[in-house]
């Protein structure tokens, strides 16, 4: 059997799991932090848990814009590292950082200003939105801090530079942990402030995971050696560059920022325990998926990297070898997602029994799903979109998102009356039929596209 298309240079998946690792550790530290609050104010009860569940569906939002604008950043100016141009970085930094922080802002003011009219855009349960505007109010200080923070970080991954992240984000966690625990309950002599003391808790670690961020951005990198001047630099070339390359990204990312908006809206109708129960899974599956997405980062990372190189032919043999890491990947992550709903009751133990039955269905539904993002995400964003067409994702997502997804989900939920898990499935379908659409695209390799000047 002929498999010269197989990478067989050790190098190659030496790199990979360098890449992948900090930057999968990275995602799992981020996800925990959700993780502590949810397993913590869980404890105070499904009220509590449904409040932070539903305020954090802005935060999902911005994180998508903000995540958009980053990921333009990354596809071009990893194409750039490609060809060792560091002044050109800094320039696509400097842009994305105006538009992350007029972003950042925005959301900023309407969290904090309109919390309780923004929470009844997600539910239509007074008393639940009262309890996440009691959230967001103090959480929405975290934003301004998480834009700086995620534009250092892209600006170290751009030159391969991904362990500080890690490192950073274990302070991280055991800070959101500790304030958590004193905070929320009011152990050793701390005022016990619900939910509104996992959101003081949730502020103190970004604002500590950004300062870690300056700190070695100023001091201890030496591939860009940013200084607070860099971001002032303008160029209108690199400008339209962003804007071409980067608004399919950044429509992408708003339209995926709906989907979770639409999606949010529809689960924020289902009940209590409903949302506790999505809450809960939506956790557990961030947390076991860890593994694919620093995969996919890495990959973004090797292919944007290879193509601004310019050898097309070891573009293509990569990619053919990295679609058989994503479905092995997507198998593997398949096994932990099935084992972890006998998490659930340990940490979980307040759970109403009708939140425990439906965490269980929930759980089956994301084992079979989690192959499927495994694959076609991996696919679509790391290989797709780090080749130069960035335009795809966004026409794809669009078609899945307006005619697939959020029409089925409204569909089984206020037509049909359908039970939680069919609803879930119905918006979780496409990451099971993005996978043949990636199958296709990846393999026609006409994505390869050099974006740099």
């Amino acid at each position: 059997m002929k498999t010269d298309w197989l990478v067989r240079d050790k190098e190659f998946y030496k790199k990979l799991f360098l890449l992948a690792l900090p930057m999968a550790g990275q995602s799992i530290l981020t996800f925990a932090v959700g993780l502590a609050d949810n397993i913590m104010v869980g404890r105070v009860g499904d009220l509590a848990l449904s409040g932070v569940y539903m305020a954090n569906q802005w935060m999902t939002m911005l994180q998508q814009f903000i995540h958009g604008f980053m990921t333009a950043a990354l596809v071009i100016a990893t194409q750039y590292w490609g060809k060792k141009d560091t002044d050109s970085i800094k320039t696509i930094l400097a842009i994305t950082a105006r538009f992350a922080a007029v972003t950042g802002l925005l959301f900023f003011i309407a969290a904090f200003f309109f919390p309780i009219r923004l929470m009844g855009l997600y539910t239509d349960d007074p008393v639940v939105a009262a309890e996440a505007g009691r959230y967001i109010r103090i959480v929405a200080w975290s934003y301004l801090f998480y834009v700086v923070t995620e534009l250092l970080m892209t600006s170290l991954k751009s030159v391969e530079t991904v362990g500080i992240a890690l490192y950073t984000s274990i302070s991280t966690l055991i800070i959101n942990v500790v304030l958590n625990y004193l905070l929320i309950f009011g152990h050793l002599g701390f005022p016990a402030m619900g939910v509104r003391g996992a959101a003081v808790a949730t502020l103190a670690a970004r604002v500590v995971e950004t300062g870690i961020m300056l700190y070695y951005v100023k001091f201890r990198d030496k591939k860009l050696s940013l200084r607070l001047s860099d971001f002032a630099r303008r160029s209108k070339v690199l400008l339209k560059d962003y804007i071409r390359y980067g608004i399919p990204i950044f429509a992408g990312a708003a339209v995926w920022g709906i989907n979770m908006t639409g999606q949010g809206a529809i689960i924020g109708r289902l009940g209590q325990s409903a949302i506790s129960a999505i809450s809960i899974s939506n956790n557990m599956f961030q947390i076991v998926s860890v593994g694919v997405y620093g995969v996919a980062s890495a990959t973004a990372i090797i292919i944007g990297k290879t193509v601004g190189s310019g050898d097309y032919e070891l573009v293509k043999k990569y990619a053919k070898t990295l679609q058989l890491v994503f479905v092995a990947m997507g198998l593997s992550t398949a096994v932990l997602m099935y084992a972890s709903h006998w998490l659930i009751p340990l940490m979980y133990p307040t759970a109403s029994p009708e939140t425990a039955s439906i965490v269980d269905q929930l759980i089956l539904v994301l084992t079979v799903m989690v192959i499927g993002t495994a694959y076609q995400m991996s696919s679509l964003t790391g290989i797709v979109r780090a080749g130069g067409l960035t335009h795809f994702v966004f026409v794809n997502d669009t078609i899945f998102v307006c005619f697939v997804v959020l029409p089925l989900g409204f569909l089984s939920a206020f037509v049909l009356h359908a039970p939680v898990w069919v609803v879930f499935a119905c918006l979780k379908c496409d990451q099971i039929l993005k996978c043949f659409v990636a199958l296709v695209k990846v393999n026609r390799f006409k994505w390869i596209k050099n974006i740099t000047r």
